[in-house]
């Protein structure tokens, strides 16, 4: 049996019901609802003069309030209000302590209240942020790490062309990658540059943006298309608290350097413009020491690394694969027959879901074969599709 519910209410109209039927004497009445006789005589006579509704709660604010704003200062307030519609209570009380210095007038929180309570004031319409990455950001020990993506601030050129600069680099060894002129900052445009960057230095471990778009969006976790197919390749999606660039520091640092050198001013066309982003990237990844690096240039610094980091093999454990255009054709490595794929479940697993990696942009041929530290095919077996398992790397100038 569920247990009973009351409240004040009920059990004061109980109270008198019990006290109209005369059965019960006041202090009897009183003991059995566990309150004194002064409290049940103040409920009776309230009811005596009001009825059932004298038995609601009175309100115990005070009729008059000393230190209340006057009538004449509201409307003053009011008024100036109906004058500038678009000032807050800041500049209100700035105008009106302008015109009338003498004049106490109150403080802009209430300022705000009046105009609230003559409703004056339009709530705005809550904005949906992106949720938070709560993950620890990767430390960018070796280079391919971590990438740092980001746009730079958008300018006009010299023809009043818009011009958004997409720019990637390497957290690391601070190789700028790209840095390309794009038509608009949306995935369809940032895509082909990644696709591009992918298969001239292989895929990083992880990719630090901002929550901007087209890097996060407000849907469950922040993910967008483009993140979705990051970590479809493999590639761990990390963003930096909203309001704090300082957590990608050195690629913000990279934006103000191209900025003083290819955008001050900016050139006259956009294929100019484009030129000069060309050259600095040489002149940044070549010719520009930096401080983070012992005073080395950034190729000069993955040089003694390049074995095992840039134009490395993608690192997800999917067989070898062909892009085509609006396809994947799929091939098993040599030397992996049936036993030995059965052998591994996430082998037989991976080859199974063709669908999850469809149009993922995979890159193959001699960038992205099996590492060379898996199993190679024996010489008996398949001697002419030995090379094609081994992995080729691409030397960078």
């Amino acid at each position: 049996m569920p247990w009973k519910e009351t409240c004040p209410m009920d059990e004061r109209v109980k109270f008198i019901g019990m006290y109209l039927e005369g059965e019960l004497s006041m202090v009897e009445l009183c003991r059995q609802f566990g309150v004194e006789r002064k409290t049940g005589y103040k409920w009776v006579h309230r009811y005596e003069q009001g009825g059932p509704a004298g038995l609601v709660d009175r309100s115990r604010a005070p009729h008059h309030h000393p230190n209340a704003v006057v009538r004449e200062i509201e409307d003053a307030i009011v008024t100036l209000r109906g004058r500038r519609p678009r000032w807050g209570p800041k500049k209100l009380r700035v105008k009106l302590g302008r015109r009338e210095p003498p004049v106490s007038w109150p403080a802009a929180s209430t300022i705000g209240e009046i105009l609230q309570r003559h409703g004056l004031v339009v709530s705005r319409r809550r904005k949906r942020r992106t949720p938070p990455y709560v993950a620890p950001l990767l430390s960018a020990e070796q280079p391919n790490d971590v990438w740092c993506a980001d746009f730079k601030g958008w300018f006009r050129t010299g023809d009043g062309s818009r011009c958004d600069p997409f720019t990637l680099s390497d957290s690391a060894s601070r190789l700028l990658l790209r840095c390309q002129a794009v038509l608009h900052p949306d995935e369809e445009s940032v895509r082909p540059v990644l696709d591009a960057a992918f298969r001239e230095f292989g895929l990083p471990r992880a990719i630090r943006t901002d929550n901007g778009p087209p890097f996060a969006t407000t849907t469950v976790r922040g993910l967008s298309r483009l993140s979705v197919w990051w970590i479809k390749l493999g590639i761990v999606p990390e963003r930096i608290e909203p309001a704090k660039p300082a957590q990608n520091g050195r690629h913000e640092r990279l934006h103000r350097t191209l900025k003083q050198e290819t955008a001050s001013p900016p050139a006259r066309t956009l294929r100019l413009q484009q030129r000069a982003f060309d050259q600095f990237r040489e002149y940044d990844n070549h010719d520009r020491p930096h401080e983070a690096l012992e005073q080395q240039t950034p190729h000069r610094s993955i040089i003694p690394r390049r074995k095992n980091t840039f134009g490395r093999c993608w690192r997800s454990p999917i067989p070898r694969a062909i892009l085509s255009v609006g396809s994947i054709r799929r091939a098993t490595c040599a030397g992996e027959t049936a036993s030995s794929i059965s052998a591994k479940p996430w082998l037989a697993k991976t080859l199974a879901s063709t669908k999850s990696v469809t149009d993922c942009g995979i890159f193959t041929g001699a960038r992205c074969c099996w590492r060379s530290s898996m199993t190679r095919p024996a010489t008996s077996t398949a001697p002419k599709t030995k090379k094609r398992c081994l992995t080729r790397k691409k030397k960078l100038h």
